[in-house]
């Protein structure tokens, strides 16, 4: 049997052609940069064929060099800055480019702002989502100040070869963990806990995990705090559920801070990249911190989901409650709700709000939370939307306006479904990811028409964009 030949360059180096344009990996060319893609990386066209290079701005003239080569496009990353944009800014971390978080920190703040609009026309210009072409885009809803706005540090835990221990992100497509001894886009307090937890962990000799060897304790560590009480959690994530350093490293910390009022574990036995397992336990403190947005008390248990800004936060449920434009007999379902932070914000809008969550702590958090606000018009339940809210229909129940919040991965199908059979009257939808937000719009402008999309920004320095879509029931 004759083993085809690999064809190589004199340097022998790998080959590609496609689309008419050879290249070959380490090969350099001018290139000029015409926009930023989804993720904030460059674009150009070198004769016409697509490259993606990360760190690169429009207008900016760079040298590439090739380090990827597809069937349709090729990866670069920049040799030289021949001429830079003048929207480019020197970075306040060093690692700005090693990891996530920082991906636009070169770039200048308003120009920002303008890609992440342009970030949502990017999306629906590739789904093409029913009458595109006339969505009212709105300018993106920005900070003042861009930094210190993170309300979570959740960082890897790992030892080094010479035996130090570090926290902090993995480098993009790797599982080389960078040491973040700052960062300037978390809140300060959240760096200073995380830093001393680290520092204690050393002293105190724990065991940290090896994810080669499967062996070792403590794999993760979680701070949050809560912005307007100042209040702060820690979680310890461990392989299992006692060591002997706990009680001093507990103590300590205490010590130091002492508005590290809740101080969790929660156990992961599993080698996964899921952060959490099943089980939470109280190590000192309180289950809770309590945060307050828009004059309300919200109480927060560990695995509890809340946006990442709090500042924003505020400025993103005005927009939905703009939006909604509620009338005082009108009931409200809120799905994906978490611990009820949107509905239990247009609560005093409405007659009634229900929602739902498949995060039982979270629902149990909701309902607390509408206790604790006095507020009685409201009740969340624990299961997917598209089971929930056609339940609720059996039983009697009619609804006039739905909001949905759904993860990066957009609504299920089955929601889709229901909300096109139910077709409430009002109808908003928060997107923290424009690309299945398009990809959502294709079948919900069957008998949805676009208002507008109002974008917000909710994390900085980062392509991520948050968008607040208002619908109205078509007459197609």
């Amino acid at each position: 049997m004759t083993t085809p030949q690999k064809h190589y360059t004199h340097n022998r180096r790998p080959q590609q052609r496609s689309a008419d344009v050879q290249v070959e990996i380490g090969q350099r060319f001018p290139l000029t940069i015409k926009r930023l893609g989804i993720n904030g990386e460059g674009i150009g066209y070198y004769k016409r064929k697509l490259v993606f290079i990360k760190g690169a701005l429009p207008t900016e003239v760079v040298v590439a060099e090739v380090i990827g080569i597809k069937p349709t496009f090729l990866t670069a990353k920049i040799h030289r800055i021949k001429t830079p944009s003048k929207d480019r800014v020197t970075p306040r971390d060093d690692y700005a480019g090693q990891v996530g978080g920082f991906e636009l920190e070169h770039l200048a703040y308003p120009a920002q702002l303008a890609f992440k609009r342009d970030v949502v026309q990017q999306s629906l210009e590739k789904f093409k989502p029913h009458g595109y072409h006339h969505y009212i885009l709105k300018p993106t809803i920005g900070m003042d100040d861009p930094y210190s706005y993170r309300n979570k540090a959740q960082f890897q835990v790992r030892k080094t070869a010479e035996g130090q221990v570090i926290a902090g992100l993995y480098e993009e497509h790797s599982h080389n963990l960078v040491d973040l001894a700052t960062c300037s886009v978390q809140m300060p307090a959240t760096m200073a806990v995380m830093r001393f937890v680290v520092s204690q962990l050393q002293d105190l000799n724990v065991a940290i995990y090896d994810e080669r060897r499967e062996t070792g304790l403590v794999k993760t560590i979680v701070v949050r705090e809560a912005a307007a009480t100042n209040e702060l959690q820690v979680v310890l994530v461990t392989t299992k559920p006692t060591f002997p350093q706990r009680d001093e490293l507990v103590s300590n910390l205490q010590a130091k801070f002492p508005n590290v009022v809740s101080i969790m574990q929660n156990i992961n036995p599993e080698k996964t990249s899921l952060i959490w397992g099943d089980d939470t336990i109280r190590l000192a403190g309180k289950d809770q911190i309590r945060e307050e947005l828009k004059g309300l008390q919200f109480n927060l248990s560990a695995r509890a989901f809340l946006q990442l800004n709090p500042y924003q936060t505020v400025k993103l449920y005005d927009e939905a409650l703009k939006a909604l434009d509620l009338g005082e007999n009108e009931n409200v379902v809120d799905a994906y709700a978490g611990v009820g932070t949107i509905g239990l914000s247009v609560a005093h809008a409405a007659h009634e709000v229900r929602g739902m969550d498949i995060i039982a702590d979270s629902v149990k958090d909701a309902n607390e939370n509408a206790a604790l606000n006095g507020i009685t018009n409201a009740h969340y339940e624990t299961g997917k939307a598209e089971d929930v809210i056609p339940r609720w229909i059996d039983e009697g129940f009619s609804f006039d306006a739905l909001i949905v919040d759904p993860p990066r991965t957009g609504l299920d199908d089955g929601l889709i479904r229901t909300i096109l059979d139910t077709l409430p009257q009002k109808f908003v939808y928060i997107s923290c990811n424009p690309s299945t937000l398009a990809r959502d719009l294709k079948q919900l402008t069957t008998k949805y028409h676009v208002d507008y999309i109002q974008s917000v920004d909710m994390m900085p320095q980062t392509p991520r964009c948050e968008a607040v879509v208002k619908f109205t029931r078509a007459e197609y």
